[in-house]
């Protein structure tokens, strides 16, 4: 009885000290290589940030798209989680659209359902998860998309690479062996940018005359917001509260034109150009000035700009032609060609052939003002 009772003690004290050593083993911090390295990787598209997250499992001589071991076909016993170990996921700082279907900002775990050559994607909002072993797809899923698989060069790990960027899509293939199961992401650019732009100028950039300006050109570009970005523009020309940061400039002020002019605001415009008039420093300045409003249609304006500098800037060849501009598409065609030639006299030998050239087009009609 006593040796039993002592055996018995003795066991347990040997299971503790086991126990004891295998925990303290168990939570170590050292940094070990994986099999399936976690891999993240980033794209913009505008102002919206996709990144991945994943672990990167490699071939290993392995035909991983044939083995139901590896990549669950069918969903059968469950999806696959699309790389290694945790789930991998995905995550949108904006609203996307996933072959053309609405994705709402955030992260989502992304599974993949082979079933022969069509591949059901799962975008699940229930991100946080070890594998698929716990996945609900009735109750986790956000979006569902089924898409064609293509062939790539070979892939020895697995990856997603980010392909056929445009100004508002994108392709994100998942890659492994020589399989690439692609889907295309997409955004609202105008809405996005003009949002981002938005919060933005209330941060730090509410102090930067060149951000309210940056801010309204990009959506005169893009013919978006533009009552709000008349308004950025005037304060960038203005200031903020008391004038705080106010700055009249060139670049500005030529935004502002441009506002007014696709607006049809025609009220402004005389002030704005008196505005530059009184800022012009130098002979580019007159110039660049000038061609803007001959590109606006704005000819008269253009006319009268060109001869007030020519006052101070009697030699600056290029508001010579600029005033012929204006002369041409006013109807003069003798007066257009007088300014040109008188552009030559002062022009650099680069510039001499275009400058003839514009005259014969002012000649027989057919000069058109280049589009930026």
């Amino acid at each position: 009885m006593t040796n039993y009772t002592m055996t018995k003690k003795n066991f347990y004290f040997v299971m503790a000290l086991f126990i004891s050593m295998t925990s303290f083993g168990q939570f170590h911090t050292l940094n070990f290589p994986k099999a399936s390295p976690k891999v993240e990787e980033s794209q913009k598209l505008g102002v919206t940030k996709i990144t991945i997250n994943y672990s990167s499992p490699s071939l290993r001589g392995r035909d991983v798209w044939s083995n139901q071991n590896i990549i669950p076909q069918n969903s059968k016993p469950f999806p696959w989680r699309a790389g290694a170990d945790m789930a991998t996921t995905i995550n949108f700082t904006t609203d996307v659209t996933i072959e053309g279907q609405s994705l709402k900002a955030g992260t989502y775990a992304f599974y993949v359902i082979p079933e022969n050559d069509i591949y059901t994607l799962l975008f699940a909002h229930n991100y946080n998860q070890w594998g698929s072993y716990y996945l609900n797809i009735d109750e986790d899923v956000s979006l569902e998309v089924k898409v064609k698989s293509t062939t790539c060069e070979k892939s020895e790990q697995l990856d997603f690479e980010f392909l056929d960027r445009t100004e508002n899509t994108l392709m994100i293939g998942l890659e492994w062996g020589e399989k690439r199961i692609p889907f295309k992401v997409g955004v609202h650019l105008n809405k996005t940018v003009v949002e981002s732009f938005r919060s933005e100028l209330r941060g730090i950039n509410t102090y930067h005359w060149q951000a309210w300006n940056d801010a309204a050109r990009w959506c005169l570009n893009h013919d978006t917001n533009l009552e709000e970005a008349l308004v950025w523009v005037n304060h960038s020309i203005n200031g903020g509260y008391n004038g705080f940061a106010a700055h009249k400039d060139i670049r500005n002020l030529v935004t502002k034109i441009n506002l007014l002019n696709k607006l049809n605001k025609t009220e402004g415009l005389d002030k704005t150009v008196n505005d530059a008039s009184e800022i012009i420093k130098q002979d580019w300045e007159a110039s660049y000035f000038a061609q803007v409003l001959n590109v606006n249609k704005l000819y008269n304006r253009a006319l009268n700009f060109s001869n007030k500098h020519l006052k101070d800037f009697s030699k600056a060849w290029s508001i010579h032609l600029n005033k012929g501009v204006s002369h041409y598409f006013l109807g003069d065609q003798k007066a257009a060609i007088k300014a040109a030639e008188k552009s030559l006299l002062w022009a650099p030998e680069s510039r001499r052939n275009r400058i003839k050239q514009i005259i014969d087009e002012f000649k027989n009609n057919s000069y058109k003002i280049p589009v930026s």
